[in-house]
């Protein structure tokens, strides 16, 4: 070896990697038929029970699975799905989140977070998360990776789309959702 240093930071760099939490990316694809659930959500801070077979009933479902209420990077994509409900709602869509991270604080989230605008579930031991292929590998416990998906409402997934970060995840469902309208008026 010529550089000793070098090795042990590479073997460092290697372990330190193989450590971090790694996504998925085998959510299940477009075309697929999504698994009907019903969960414990909230929306406006108000409790209900949410079953997906129902809100099919309405229209497409913009349904995104996130890894954690009032995290960073969950807490932006709130925002910017709250912002977007609105635009959604005019296609027919209506938006669910669903987290198996911090499950008792979905009420507070709703409200707060996700501004009353749409429902937020809970999925304690990320179970749905699991019939959907979006559990995050390389955590200590199991919870939802950051995946989105539009779903028709005769239940077939129109997109799926796994990504850590944010912000691409409303653009892609506006996009998914705007197509679907155009077929069906």
């Amino acid at each position: 070896m010529k550089n000793p240093k070098n090795a042990v930071l590479s073997l460092a760099l290697g372990m330190l990697m193989a450590a971090a939490p790694t996504p998925s990316f085998a959510a299940l694809p477009q075309g697929a038929k999504a698994p009907d659930f019903t969960l414990h959500a909230a929306r406006g801070g108000k409790p209900f029970d949410l079953s997906l077979a129902k809100a099919l009933k309405k229209g497409p479902v913009v349904l995104y699975f996130f890894p954690a209420a009032f995290t960073s990077g969950c807490t932006v994509e709130a925002h910017l799905f709250a912002e977007a409900t609105d635009g959604f709602n005019k296609m027919g869509a209506s938006v669910i989140g669903v987290t198996a991270g911090n499950v008792e604080r979905v009420a507070e989230f709703s409200k707060s977070e996700c501004r009353d605008k749409f429902a937020v579930a809970a999925d304690p031991g990320a179970k749905v998360a699991a019939r959907f292929d979006t559990v995050m590998k390389g955590t200590k416990q199991a919870i939802s990776d950051r995946t989105s998906f539009v779903i028709a409402p005769n239940g077939t997934i129109l997109m799926s789309y796994t990504d850590g970060n944010p912000q691409a995840h409303i653009q892609k469902t506006m996009a998914a959702v705007r197509a679907w309208k155009a077929k069906h008026g």
